[in-house]
């Protein structure tokens, strides 16, 4: 193939890690495309790359994993994929590859590629600057470019000496400034003068393993001190929700399967529709990750939760890995703690209940909050998509 064919129908690699990349997976490409209508796609998309024309090598969901421990048990696996992968893009010859978070997988099949000579990306950055800080030289042997969701997350690399460049991030260009609260409610049946609490425990089944349990522990804890107080449960796949379905059950409030609701405990498990049960809701239990950013982009108080494998944990803890005073993405980007954070043993029903029904009793610190949410949305609000796909292009024609 020339230099002109490779311009005018370029083949770019992608490997997206979960739901959260997948969907920057697919802004992406909608975004190169409408600079290069030619170019195709390949790698490990999600659904909606998939929609958007990305070939399958894998599926993305078969790296939906997430701490030390999960991975270590799943290595095999995962080493055989990559060596799967590796092989293929090797034959294929992309003009870039794109790794879209995923980093303990992505940075090893980007080594190997940028070893060949074929341009590299690494889009969403590892958080580096949060904890293992020296894996930053092997990002630096990887990567030819980082493109960072948030805006603190270059000058750490500028130190390093690796490029990087903050690209904003899409889904703030997705969320309206305003969320539309009564559309959201009457979409959903909900009444205007309903009290609401959204239930995120994750999109991973490793999440929603580990914090179901204490999600549906402080809704009842909730529904026995505030009269009348609803919950809705977005969850992204049938797994997630039978398995949360299933805790509701074990627990005593038996899962009515039309509805998905608790009897005695007025909760709602449905299918998707994450984006309007946070517009709906007064108060949001989230898992720590992408949640958290929808949560501040839809602008509603939230209480943090974040559980790991115990091997995981412990590692963490016993050789000082982390460097950073908050996990949760709302406090790192404001700059302090606005929302409250639970880490692991933390993660009780009575402390996650208690912290969710004080931003009820605290309606004056809601004012300040949605004023930090908001400056923090205009900031983060960059294009983000159409700035990562230059980012990519740039290195493809250089």
């Amino acid at each position: 193939m020339s230099r002109a064919d490779i311009s005018a129908e370029p083949l770019i690699a992608l490997v997206a890690g979960e739901a959260s990349g997948d969907n920057l997976g697919a802004a992406l490409i909608a975004a190169i495309r409408e600079r290069l209508p030619g170019a195709r796609f390949i790698g490990v998309p999600g659904p909606r790359m998939r929609e958007a024309g990305c070939e399958a090598l894998a599926a993305s969901d078969e790296l939906a994993l997430m701490g030390l421990a999960e991975i270590l048990r799943h290595l095999p696996r995962l080493l055989r994929l990559r060596g799967r992968l590796i092989k293929e893009l090797t034959a294929r010859r992309p003009a870039v590859f794109v790794g879209i978070d995923a980093p303990e997988f992505n940075l090893g099949v980007a080594r190997r590629l940028k070893r060949m000579g074929v341009p590299t990306v690494q889009y969403v950055s590892p958080q580096v600057w949060a904890w293992r800080q020296g894996r930053v030289r092997g990002i630096a042997e990887s990567c030819d470019r980082i493109l960072c969701l948030l805006p603190f997350e270059p000058e750490f690399y500028a130190r390093h000496g690796v490029t990087a460049r903050f690209v904003g991030h899409p889904l703030a260009d997705q969320f309206p400034l305003q969320a539309d609260r009564s559309a959201a409610r009457a979409a959903l049946g909900y009444d205007e003068s309903d009290e609401i609490v959204a239930l995120l425990p994750g999109s991973r089944m490793g999440e929603v393993s580990r914090l179901a349990l204490p999600f549906v522990g402080a809704a009842r804890w909730l529904a026995a001190r505030r009269a009348g107080v609803k919950f809705v449960v977005p969850l992204t796949s049938a797994a997630t929700r039978t398995h949360f379905e299933s805790t509701l059950a074990a627990g005593g409030e038996a899962a009515a399967a039309s509805t998905g609701a608790g009897a005695g405990l007025a909760i709602k498990v449905q299918d998707g529709q994450s984006r309007l049960a946070l517009a709906a809701a007064d108060v949001v239990l989230t898992a720590s990750g992408t949640a958290t950013l929808e949560t501040l982009l839809s602008q509603r108080p939230m209480v943090v939760a974040y559980q790991l494998a115990p091997l995981t944990a412990f590692l963490l803890r016993r050789l000082g890995l982390v460097k950073v005073r908050h996990f949760s993405q709302p406090n790192l980007l404001v700059g302090r703690e606005v929302v409250p954070e639970f880490f692991q043993e933390a993660v009780t029903p009575e402390a996650l209940g208690a912290a969710v029904l004080r931003w009820f009793e605290e309606p004056a610190a809601l004012e300040s909050l949605r004023r930090d949410f908001g400056r923090v949305h205009r900031e983060l609000r960059q294009g983000g998509a159409g700035l990562a796909a230059d980012a990519v292009l740039e290195l493809l024609h250089r």
